[in-house]
């Protein structure tokens, strides 16, 4: 029910999330893909801790040449992007709504 486009930014938005537990966690994480009738739901889950309760909402400084654009890619390409944080694991849900 996706359209190709949105297959690969749904693609691109899980690499982003995969590659964020490689860098930024000393373990593991594990990703969950589901579907509902009304929309495709990916799920990464990992031992990090994300302290910015806005991140990758408001967009980078273009001017600053350091990582942290990820999560903002993810929010542009998704229709939802949820982010369940607590010390000790991060869980961050990306939905993608399907077409009629």
């Amino acid at each position: 029910g996706l359209p190709d486009r949105r297959v690969q930014d749904l693609v691109i938005a899980v690499g982003e999330l995969a590659a964020n537990t490689l860098a930024h966690t000393g373990g593991p994480g594990t990703l969950a893909i589901w579907a509902t009738p009304k929309e495709v739901i990916c799920q990464v889950h990992d031992s990090g801790h994300i302290e910015d309760p806005v991140t990758g909402r408001l967009r980078p400084d273009p001017a600053d040449l350091g990582g942290g654009r990820g999560l903002w890619v993810v929010n542009q390409m998704c229709d939802l992007v949820q982010i369940r944080t607590s010390r000790s694991e991060t869980q961050i849900r990306l939905h993608m709504r399907l077409t009629a």
